[in-house]
């Protein structure tokens, strides 16, 4: 089977890899085929953050840089792309990029293992806030950098360099340079066109995703890969093909229309989230806990719903939502709410000749009350034991509307429809609150595991409706978001 040629740009030249498996990752071409031994493996999950690069797309006019991990990214998947590694950053006489210099001086290494990762994380906010203007504050740093660990428990002169990097003398990369790059090289794929029969098949346009869907029902469908990535790593899976549909165009949008938003399955994480705040700016800090900044740069809204796992944090907030999914084919199209999307453990109603086009996201409405509630064993870069989301109508002191999702309590994401009839139409107080937390802990039988034992998760689902009620009363500071670490000088 015919294997594509991987194409992209580093330290200002064209870079041609081909004969590479449809699953090898970024990170074994790198350290294998380049020698760029400089990005390390760490979790090999996405987790720790020690193979962070930097990747860059043409955008508006301008570059876009993104952070990801590239130990769980498929290195087909950079094809037309700028990239950056840490062995890249250094001018040619040798002096160090503010990234590594701020590290330098402010003593942010320690064992030097996790260095690199945090380097081009910090090269990554570089280039999108300081080289743009934007200050860097602690708060922006705590949230770009939390998908990077640190084992020896470095982070405050980390921190400290990333607001240094905006002190140190300016280095630009030649945008307009790259630019010109990434365009022709967009053109020779253009012209070249992708084999339908390639290991690897990448489309451009939804005509042809669909078509390559039914003439390929059982190639590996990845849109982002921040999941299948583990089943390489972790479950040495390989794929004869893989079809990637995260550059069709159509699929990259977010449409606005009078009563919803329509995200595209291939907009990112971040993105869409973005989107989604814009709304209903209450939710940013339950997306900041969303996984690190790198899985979320590189995974898709599109990917986490049709991926199905329980404890996926995407899925309780779009069925409290009351959010519809698209599914699309050659045969046409389908639309459902979210929650009849899933029909058992990752197992989904999509057919053989189909993939998930758009999420469909209502509008918020008068008397919306809403909170998203995760709770890990971290406050960061964390997978839930529990999710609780709860969106509520609240008119008059009653419950005219109410949603409420649940992930890390059954097979699939689900919606909780006994407690929903507890509380629509009545009176919003302190019996119904617990009413509704009775049927929570319910409605669901729950399994012990390394996260959290049956009934723990059954107790916090009631708790959490209870935290619900205190915060539509107006109590503040009850929960870890409205947490601030004042900074005291020591004497």
């Amino acid at each position: 089977m015919e294997s594509r040629t991987i194409r992209f740009i580093r330290r200002g030249e064209l870079v041609s890899l081909t004969n590479v498996a449809p699953e090898r990752t970024l990170l074994e071409v790198l350290r294998e085929d380049l020698s760029a031994t400089g990005t390390k493996e760490g979790c090999g999950e996405g987790d720790c953050g020690a193979c962070t690069v930097v990747l860059a797309e043409p955008h508006q006019g301008t570059l876009k840089y993104r952070a990801i991990n590239a130990c769980i990214r498929l290195a087909h998947s950079i094809d037309g792309m700028a990239l950056w590694t840490v062995e890249d950053l250094a001018g040619a006489d040798g002096s160090l990029h503010p990234a590594q210099e701020a590290l330098v001086q402010s003593h942010g290494s320690q064992c030097g293992f996790c260095t690199p990762g945090f380097v081009m994380s910090l090269f990554g906010m570089y280039q999108n806030h300081v080289c743009r203007g934007e200050p860097v504050t602690r708060e922006l740093a705590q949230e770009e950098l939390s998908g990077n660990l640190c084992r020896c428990t470095g982070y405050r002169p980390i921190l400290d360099a990333a607001q240094a990097m905006a002190g140190l003398p300016r280095v630009q990369q030649d945008e307009q340079a790259i630019l010109r790059q990434l365009e022709e090289l967009a053109l020779r794929q253009e012209q070249s066109g992708a084999p339908g029969g390639s290991s690897y098949m990448a489309p451009r346009a939804l005509p042809e995703l669909l078509r390559l869907r039914a003439e390929h029902p059982r190639a590996q469908v990845v849109a982002g890969c921040t999941d299948v990535g583990l089943w390489v790593t972790k479950m040495h899976q390989q794929f004869a093909q893989v079809l990637d549909l995260t550059q069709v165009r159509e699929l990259r949008q977010v449409e606005h229309y009078d009563h919803h938003i329509a995200i595209g399955a291939a907009v990112s994480l971040t993105e869409a989230f973005v989107a989604l705040a814009e709304q209903r700016p209450q939710l940013k800090p339950f997306f900041d806990r969303f996984a690190g900044l790198p899985v979320r740069n590189a995974g898709t809204l599109g990917g986490n719903v049709a991926n199905g796992s329980p404890i996926g944090d995407s899925m309780p907030l779009l069925i409290a939502l009351g959010a519809h999914v698209v599914l699309l084919g050659v045969r046409g199209y389908r639309e459902m709410p979210l929650e009849d999307f899933y029909t058992g453990y990752r197992q989904t109603v999509l057919a053989p000749d189909e993939v998930v086009g758009w999420i469909k996201v209502p509008r918020p409405v008068e008397g919306e009350f809403l909170r998203a509630y995760k709770i890990s064993k971290r406050y960061d870069d964390d997978i839930s034991a529990v999710c609780l989301v709860v969106a509520a109508r609240l008119v008059g002191g009653v419950v005219t509307q109410v949603g409420i999702g649940a992930g890390g309590v059954a097979a699939t994401p689900v919606r909780a429809l006994q407690a929903e009839a507890v509380l629509r139409g009545q009176p919003w107080t302190a019996d119904a609150a617990q009413a509704a937390a009775a049927a929570l802990r319910e409605e669901f039988r729950p399994i012990s595991d390394m996260r959290a034992s049956a009934a723990y998760r059954a107790e916090v689902l009631g708790n959490l409706m209870q935290r619900f009620w205190l915060e539509t009363q107006g109590h503040e500071r009850i929960n870890l978001e409205s947490f601030r670490l004042e900074e005291v000088a020591l004497p």
